[in-house]
């Protein structure tokens, strides 16, 4: 039993999913403090950071997470919109949960906050994609 929820756990999608997660933080922070060196006011360069970071995600998770190959305009928009839309929501807990935490709760290691709210955020994209954004057809929905 145990066996096969650690199968259902740790396989390729999941590690894979972990891997550009990796990679999605490092394209959020490195292309924040280069808009930061260029001078760009902070606010400015943490929407954009988080705004490449969100297209990097979509890309990497679409093509090499869940394998959804179809590139036509229609499927891509259908799977983009819901995306951004899910990434932005649990943005917005992120924010939420770090205030709650160490301004409600008074926790004063933020840092420790900030890994635990990032990794149910993480948690959380992941089943938001695979559920609702990325989520394979059955034979009878492709018909």
């Amino acid at each position: 039993m145990l066996e096969r929820i650690w199968k259902k756990l740790v396989n390729r999608e999941t590690i894979s999913y972990v891997i550009f997660g990796v990679l999605t933080t490092l394209v959020d922070w490195l292309s924040y403090q280069y808009m930061r060196q260029m001078e760009i006011d902070y606010r400015i360069a943490t929407a954009g950071s988080w705004a490449a970071a969100v297209l990097f995600a979509f890309v990497t998770n679409k093509l090499f997470v869940f394998c959804s190959r179809s590139l036509h305009p229609k499927k891509v928009w259908s799977e983009f919109a819901p995306f951004v839309v899910c990434r932005a929501a649990t943005g917005v807990f992120t924010m939420v949960a770090m205030i709650v935490m160490v301004d409600g709760l008074g926790i004063s290691q933020d840092f420790i906050c900030k890994v635990v709210v990032s990794f149910i955020s993480l948690v959380l994209n992941y089943l938001l994609s695979k559920l609702f954004i990325f989520r394979q057809k059955s034979e009878h929905e492709k018909i």
